[in-house]
């Protein structure tokens, strides 16, 4: 009789050192999501409202930045250059916001794969098997770090020194205007007295820091549950290569059934992965596509303006939002290319050794990883390298379109 998910999970470990090993793999994105209210309380006990505050929290400040500047851009702001660098700053806000909606109605699934990889890691039987899961660990951890700098470096540049730098100035009506991270509708309330400036800007603040953790927190995430999958591949990889060893027959059916169970189950978390994923990598693809190519221009006609500061905000930014759709397809492309290879294990393996019966079951393996397990964007396009190709080239074909009509 096969145990529930909850069960395998409340089951004495074999690995005792699991729960230092969960903390390794998952601390950097616990940090981030947690902040956000996605993360569920699988590994602690934390209130179930508390999560639905920072929800609701979160929610208010993005809806309090971008409304009034969709009205600002809409009624005030005539200039048509200026309006296409607002357009930008509102799209990666209308992009980060509707991401969060897709985490949060995803909680549930988000859950049930926290669990699966807890599971794992209860389940994990040998040293060998633990050093190839802390492997593939270490690299869902490292790209997690990696994502987070470059999404929150860029973003403090942009919400401190690039509005500083451009400093206060006196406009037609003699008037004082601070600078804003977001532009704001005067008809709403008058932004430039104080104390209500220093709430907006530190409400700004804290919108940014919510936009960039739901970019930084999504990749970390689909960085931990692909990199996972792989680490579980490889241990099925190990114990193909293992069968021959077998000498006895009744061992050998029940080895064969242990790795089919483990490569279904696999499959099955490979599922879930996709279908927690495919709405956030859907939206990545197409805001990363608009954004490079928005950022590309701005940093083009900032260069022809010398304005360095702006410049260097802009390369930066560009650099983290192109590094951050590359890594989801390099995630991709790795959970592509391992779930290949277990076919090709079976093919490698002296097969011609094993028993009939063996080799029927060998052949079953190599059908299921002939249909190998993906990330795709909204079910429209697999995430691979040949994908962030095709995104740079787009942006790239968009750029020349946007310089051609806007000089």
């Amino acid at each position: 009789m096969h145990l529930s998910m909850r069960e395998q999970i409340d089951r004495k470990p074999r690995n005792l050192n699991y729960k230092k090993d969960i903390v390794y793999v998952t601390k950097h994105s616990k940090w981030i999501l947690k902040s956000l209210g996605i993360w569920p309380a699988v590994l602690d006990e934390t209130a179930g409202f508390l999560p639905k505050i920072t929800i609701g929290l979160s929610n208010l400040v993005l809806l309090f930045t971008v409304i009034p500047c969709i009205l600002h851009i809409i009624f005030e702001q005539k200039d048509t250059i200026i309006r296409l660098k607002l357009f930008g700053l509102l799209s990666f806000c209308l992009i980060s916001l509707m991401k969060y909606w897709a985490l949060a109605t995803r909680k549930p699934r988000i859950k049930e794969c926290i669990e699966e990889v807890q599971s794992d890691w209860k389940e994990v039987e040998s040293l060998r098997d633990r050093e190839m899961m802390l492997k593939y660990g270490q690299m869902g951890r490292n790209l997690t770090i990696i994502c987070a700098i470059f999404m929150y470096t860029g973003g403090t540049i942009y919400h401190t020194v690039m509005q500083f730098a451009t400093g206060t100035y006196v406009d037609e009506y003699n008037r004082t205007i601070k600078p804003l991270v977001y532009p704001t509708y005067s008809a709403l309330f008058d932004v430039q007295t104080s104390p209500i400036y220093e709430l907006v800007y530190f409400v700004h603040c804290m919108c940014g820091y919510v936009i960039y953790s739901i970019t930084a927190g999504a990749c970390g995430l689909a960085a931990l549950f692909a990199t996972h999958a792989c680490g579980q591949i490889d241990i099925v990889m190990s114990r193909l290569g293992d069968l021959v060893n077998s000498k006895e027959s009744s061992d050998l059916d029940k080895r064969l059934i242990e790795i089919v169970e483990h490569h279904l189950r696999i499959l099955r978390f490979s599922a879930i992965v996709q279908t927690v994923l495919q709405e956030v990598c859907f939206l990545e693809f197409i805001g990363s596509t608009l954004l490079i190519c928005l950022l590309e221009y701005y940093c083009i006609t900032d260069w022809e303006s010398s304005n360095t500061v702006s410049l260097t905000t802009y390369t930066v930014l560009l650099i983290s939002v192109t590094f951050n759709i590359f890594i989801l397809c390099y995630i991709g492309e790795i959970l592509m290319e391992k779930s290949s290879s277990v076919g090709l294990s079976c093919f490698m393996i002296s097969w011609y050794h094993l028993p009939t019966k063996t080799i029927h079951g060998l052949i079953l393996i190599i059908a299921m990883s002939s249909n190998p397990a993906k990330i795709s964007a909204g079910k429209v396009v697999d995430l691979s390298l040949s994908t962030f190709g095709n995104v740079l080239k787009t942006s790239l074909a968009y750029l020349s379109f946007l310089r051609t009509t806007v000089i």
